[in-house]
């Protein structure tokens, strides 16, 4: 990259339930300008949105250095579709089908690459992360549900449709937790902060164990806090992080002998949590997957900063389109 690509910058867009947060990040994964955000609720119109998307943009563009250029816009949401730039049956958002290309081209003429948050992440990963080098990873997601992202023979994995790689709705126990989605029994009913929390209420009405979490209602009970006592030492907490890892290992062991992938990177808030999440996932990984596979697949922590990991992620889905097409 030459003295000129410097200068040029991917305005990353992650649209979550509630917010959407954008900042400008350069070739080298580096967030140039973050911070700025827009509310994404009440159900407002695509267009609305997208107006309101476009101004808080350029005023956070203001803080790049002069002769700046953007040279393209990534979106990282859920229900995305890669193939066509649209946004699909999004209840969250109150969106059916959105076509996000024609609407950010009301106000840049730069290519637009959409896909799901989760992919984003993996792409970000893989550009930037701790997925650097490799050719053949999936990517977890670990927030309010479970996201993943699949990266085979150094391409994302979309499939068919546009929307391959969900993992989180690949079924634990078929009479199992009630799912949003409206299924039984889903991955991320047991392995997600929901999930977690879930999990806790459970032990606290089948278990005696002593805990400090036994004093919080459920509608306070966060993973965040269910961390904080595990790491305290709290038994029932620690029981929950490992029945969380056991689901998680036991469903990357079938995608494992599926995708033969180098490594599973977990990122996310859950992923804070460290080894807490981390070791019984290993444990689960290496007790269920096809012996060929066992002490061959390294199980990794997000080497993206916390704060910025969905903005990276956005910014590298156009990056890597950029990257491709030259």
């Amino acid at each position: 990259m030459g003295g000129e690509n410097r200068k040029q910058v991917a305005l990353g867009v992650d649209i979550g339930g509630t917010t959407a947060k954008m900042g400008y990040v350069d070739h080298e994964g580096n967030c140039l300008a973050s911070g700025a955000s827009v509310s994404t609720g009440a159900k407002q119109a695509p267009a609305v949105f997208f107006k309101r998307l476009h101004e808080a943009a350029e005023a956070l563009r203001t803080g790049l250095p002069p002769g700046h250029e953007v040279i393209g816009i990534g979106v990282g949401v859920a229900n995305g579709n890669y193939y066509k730039a649209t946004i699909e049956c999004s209840p969250n958002l109150g969106w059916d089908y959105v076509d996000v290309r024609a609407e950010l081209g009301k106000y840049y003429a730069v290519p637009v690459a959409v896909t799901n948050d989760a992919n984003a992440a993996a792409l970000g990963e893989m550009l930037f992360g701790a997925a650097k080098g490799m050719r053949d990873f999936i990517s977890i997601t670990l927030g309010t549900g479970l996201g993943s992202g699949i990266v085979a023979g150094g391409k994302m994995v979309y499939g068919a449709d546009g929307f391959a790689g969900e993992l989180g709705h690949t079924v634990v126990d078929p009479d199992g937790r009630e799912c949003a989605c409206g299924r039984r029994g889903c991955l991320e009913t047991y392995c997600s902060a929901t999930g977690l929390c879930r999990t806790v209420q459970e032990l606290i009405c089948t278990t005696t164990t002593p805990s400090g979490l036994r004093g919080i209602c459920y509608e306070q009970l966060t993973a965040a806090k269910v961390s904080e006592a595990a790491l305290g030492g709290d038994a029932l907490a620690k029981a929950a992080f490992e029945a969380c890892g056991d689901a998680l290992g036991l469903k990357l062991s079938d995608a494992v002998a599926l995708l033969s992938p180098e490594a599973v990177i977990v990122c996310g808030g859950m992923a804070a949590a460290g080894d807490l999440i981390l070791e019984p996932t290993r444990r689960a990984l290496e007790k269920h997957v096809f012996p060929v596979f066992r002490n061959k697949v390294k199980v990794l922590a997000s080497a993206l900063p916390e704060g910025n990991v969905a903005i990276l992620g956005a910014g590298a889905l156009i990056w890597n389109e950029l990257d491709t097409a030259r």
